[in-house]
């Protein structure tokens, strides 16, 4: 991999993170000769990845990190993690939306990221079960001083229901809410992507939530930055056929690029060092 040396930190960081879930371990003096790098470059990114939580150190080298497929990280936990990826992520699905259109936000820090962004697209209609992002719009809307919403002010549903580690909304309330609901864009969050169990996530009703907004979406645009391809939680709640298109970072690497490409009927990699013709490989906004 003598191509390889000259890679951002994140997409090196990703190689080796990759490396080690596929063979459940490497060895520092294996990482330098596949990456081309120096010993102390590796070890300091294997600091970085332990510092995520996604390996965990050991002599010589490094091992995933088995996690239960039931565990769910708070909203702040789940914050600190790849904010730079979830930037390049919510800027590129942010222009897909145009004005005035009916769009749906799951729970999730990436879909906050991406909410973010939306604030300068008028006219909005959002359905959300996070209340992170509700609080975002709400926040930015203000009023004018006699009173009334701003013009452009997006209108904003909050489902009901029970919520979750990650500030999300679930549950039948929720579920019948989105249930007679319909928009024409959904971007959805999620815990992982893989191409045995699609998408998933840890939590049993936040599964059934999800389900209910895949079935109102017109289209489905998962947000998720490269450390959730592979991952695997307890409830599968969606097929990768049933996805429009991934939005996801430069940090993956090209072998992980292509398989996604394989898989996904769009595929945008956003951000810094992300390949010009496969970011446009987009079917459509």
């Amino acid at each position: 991999m003598s191509d390889n040396q000259n890679l951002l930190a994140e997409q090196r960081r990703a190689l080796i993170l990759d490396e080690v879930r596929r063979r459940g371990g490497a060895r520092v003096n294996e990482l330098t000769r596949r990456l081309n790098v120096s010993d102390m470059t590796v070890r300091r990114d294997l600091d970085a990845l332990a510092r995520q939580g996604v390996i965990e150190k050991v002599h010589g080298g490094a091992v995933p990190v088995t996690e239960a497929r039931t565990h769910e990280p708070g909203f702040e936990a789940k914050s600190a993690l790849e904010p730079g990826a979830k930037e390049d992520i919510a800027r590129a699905a942010a222009a897909m939306v145009a004005p005035g259109s009916a769009i749906a936000l799951s729970g999730g820090t990436t879909t906050y990221a991406v909410a973010r962004r939306l604030l300068e697209v008028p006219g909005l209609t959002v359905v959300t079960n996070s209340v992170r992002v509700a609080d975002v719009f709400h926040a930015a809307a203000g009023a004018l001083p006699g009173g009334g919403p701003r013009p452009g002010a997006p209108t904003v549903v909050l489902t009901g229901g029970v919520r979750t580690p990650s500030d999300a909304l679930v549950g039948p309330v929720a579920d019948q809410a989105i249930g007679s609901l319909h928009f024409d864009v959904l971007f959805l969050g999620v815990h992982g992507v893989s191409v045995e169990a699609g998408l998933s996530t840890p939590n049993l009703a936040e599964a059934e939530t999800n389900r209910r907004l895949v079935r109102s979406a017109r289209r489905v645009v998962v947000v998720a930055d490269h450390t959730k391809w592979g991952t695997v939680a307890l409830s599968s709640f969606a097929r990768l056929e049933d996805v429009d298109t991934l939005v996801t970072d430069a940090g993956v690497p090209p072998r992980v690029r292509d398989e996604m490409a394989e898989h996904l009927p769009g595929l945008v990699v956003a951000g810094r060092g992300a390949d010009a013709g496969e970011s446009a490989r987009e079917d459509g906004a």
